[in-house]
């Protein structure tokens, strides 16, 4: 069961393209408030050319940036009186072996993806819990689901950090009356494959022809992407809407099929294993 509120007050962030943009757009034109964050604050206003100041607040954020981040929170509470639904979308993907990447390149990837998101939840939960209600929506990606793609590891890796952070924070918040989930989608026809939001390394390695074949994949991809970015950006809406928002949102069929391809190697080696497996505690 769902019930719209457009009284409701939501915080995104990485607002200026992809996802971000689609939801904020998707908001605005049904009456929600919104405080949207980018790094680049003329970009986000290009993107988002809306007016009225009562019903939507852009703000300039570095997710790098604690400091930033506090500010840009206390604004948005500032400015609406409350908040209310907060989606971390920001993020981008990182392309790499795991021996080709730098320490640096994959650190970058953790700090955005990772700390940037814990940023936003240290500083955006002190008002929900006061409040007695929020809604939270870590968006993460099949990939920190399945790490089967060669690659992908550091980001699909800053993606299974997502999701368990996040099932520990609905533990968490709960009694507050706070709700979260993490968000896993398949391929949605943005630009997240393009330069801007893909980092592909600096020293890559001949040997590794899986992973320059998924490099030319994900370029064959780009721009023939199956899902549609507003029809997700619909049903984040509606899931915060529902009296019980799931903890974990595949969105996409491609998500679905990887997911239970997943889930199936999982209980077949369970499975093999088991008599050995849970033959080990202290007799």
């Amino acid at each position: 069961m769902t019930t719209s509120n457009t009284n409701q007050t939501w915080f995104v962030t990485g607002a200026s393209q992809g996802l971000g943009l689609t939801l904020v757009q998707a908001l605005l034109s049904q009456g929600y408030r919104v405080a949207a964050t980018s790094r680049n604050l003329d970009t986000l206003k290009q993107a988002v050319p809306h007016e009225n100041a009562a019903q939507f607040l852009p703000l300039a954020m570095d997710l790098g940036s604690e400091t930033s981040v506090q500010q840009a929170i206390g604004q948005a509470v500032a400015h609406f009186g409350r908040l209310d639904v907060i989606v971390n979308n920001a993020g981008y993907g990182q392309l790499g072996a795991l021996e080709e990447l730098s320490d640096d390149e994959a650190r970058r990837n953790f700090e955005v993806n990772v700390f940037g998101l814990l940023h936003v939840l240290r500083h955006a939960t002190p008002q929900l819990r006061a409040q007695g209600a929020g809604r939270v929506f870590n968006i993460g990606s099949i990939g920190g689901f399945t790490g089967d793609f060669a690659g992908w590891g550091v980001y699909c890796a800053t993606k299974f950090a997502v999701a368990g952070l996040t099932e520990s924070y609905a533990a968490e918040v709960k009694d507050f009356g706070v709700q979260a989930s993490v968000v896993y989608p398949g391929y949605f026809r943005t630009n997240f494959l393009t330069g801007g939001s893909l980092g592909t390394p600096q020293q890559p390695l001949a040997d590794y022809k899986a992973v320059r074949d998924s490099l030319t994949l994900h370029e064959q991809i780009n721009g023939n992407q199956p899902g549609d970015p507003e029809k997700a950006a619909a049903v984040l809406i509606e899931a915060s809407q529902a009296a019980q928002q799931p903890l974990h949102l595949f969105l996409g069929p491609d998500a679905y099929g990887l997911a239970e391809q997943k889930i199936a190697r999982v209980q077949q080696d369970l499975q093999q294993w088991q008599a050995q497996a849970t033959a080990t505690n202290i007799a």
